[in-house]
């Protein structure tokens, strides 16, 4: 099945994800849909406006040999790809850094960092080998790639580590028209982020319900980015709730 438009989504069984998805197939993109949860993933897919344009796979980031068959799935199914949202990602319990332990903290490496590493990796295989040449990349980053929140080491470090991916990522890919991207999403409502409207601890040690937006506009971002055309970048994009503390915070 050939597509003049084909991109792969991680973590696409909710959240960021699942509504990114939902933005694509408005657009007109075929979509492989990539998460853990193969139930989730299907309902994403029935969300979408063309399901039968929707091909799931399950599996997970951080696995190298899924890694690559999703790649190989997707272009044995769509014939090329033209666009890869690392959106699969994970946060670790907010403690002290002392009361951490390291298969925590290898975890959040793991799915952030790692599974965003394999697969930019195995898409830029292929879009430095396909006819036309190039592709883009959007990685979700964090408005922590910038200005961490009180006890999150483990995840503020691979959204700032994320950051100097998707800088390389461009760099590198520049004379085989592959671009990338790096959205930073502020208090989305998603099920990752659902306490921040609960409240959540301040730098100043106060406990402050947050103020929240509707996830389907990041959605609608992502399905911008994708459109434009190659010779335009977004190096970083910010989305963020208009009353979140994050400019001024600390």
């Amino acid at each position: 099945m050939a597509s003049s438009k084909v991109a792969i989504i991680t973590g696409a069984s909710s959240g960021i994800g699942q509504k990114s998805a939902i933005a694509l197939s408005k657009a007109g993109w075929s979509i492989t849909l990539y998460a853990r949860r193969l139930e989730n993933l299907r309902e994403t897919k029935a969300m979408c406006a063309n399901p039968d344009q929707i091909l799931v796979v399950q599996g997970d980031v951080t696995d190298e040999e899924g890694v690559k068959s999703l790649f190989h799935k997707t272009v044995e199914h769509f014939g090329r790809l033209d666009l890869l949202f690392n959106n699969a990602g994970i946060n670790a319990p907010a403690v002290p850094i002392e009361e951490l332990s390291l298969e925590k903290f290898q975890q959040v490496t793991n799915i952030n960092l790692i599974g965003t590493f394999l697969c930019t990796r195995e898409a830029v295989k292929i879009f430095k080998a396909q006819t036309p040449q190039g592709g883009r990349i959007i990685n979700n980053g964090s408005i922590s790639a910038y200005t961490p929140r009180p006890n999150t080491a483990p995840y503020t470090a691979t959204k700032h580590a994320v950051l100097g991916m998707t800088k390389s990522t461009l760099l590198d890919g520049r004379k085989f028209n592959i671009t990338c991207t790096q959205i930073d999403i502020g208090n989305a409502a998603t099920s990752m982020a659902s306490g921040h409207a609960a409240g959540i601890l301040q730098a100043n040690g106060e406990v402050t319900a947050e103020h929240m937006m509707d996830a389907q506009h990041v959605g609608d971002t992502i399905a911008y980015i994708a459109g434009l055309p190659p010779d335009v970048t977004m190096l970083t994009v910010n989305i963020m709730a208009t009353r979140m503390p994050f400019v001024g915070r600390g």
